[in-house]
């Protein structure tokens, strides 16, 4: 697993948690982690993770729209 350091400024509302979340649902959210992958990152049950996601603006279904037009299409 990598490890980065980030700084953030003191001016910013966000905890280490906070971040945690924000990046664990970015890189869910573009499809670069499963649901079970960002949930460990922010520190979290798979569970919490995708209760939280919708607070977050994410959608828990992280399916692309072509892919579904093409299923719909092949049905």
């Amino acid at each position: 697993m990598k490890v980065i350091t980030l700084n953030i400024p003191d001016t910013t509302d966000i905890d280490d948690k906070e971040a945690a979340m924000l990046l664990a649902s970015s890189l869910y959210e573009r499809g670069k982690l499963s649901l079970g992958q960002a949930a460990d990152l922010a520190g979290l049950s798979k569970t919490t993770f995708a209760e939280l996601l919708g607070s977050y603006n994410v959608s828990i279904f992280n399916y692309p729209a072509d892919d579904l037009i093409n299923d719909i299409k092949n049905a």
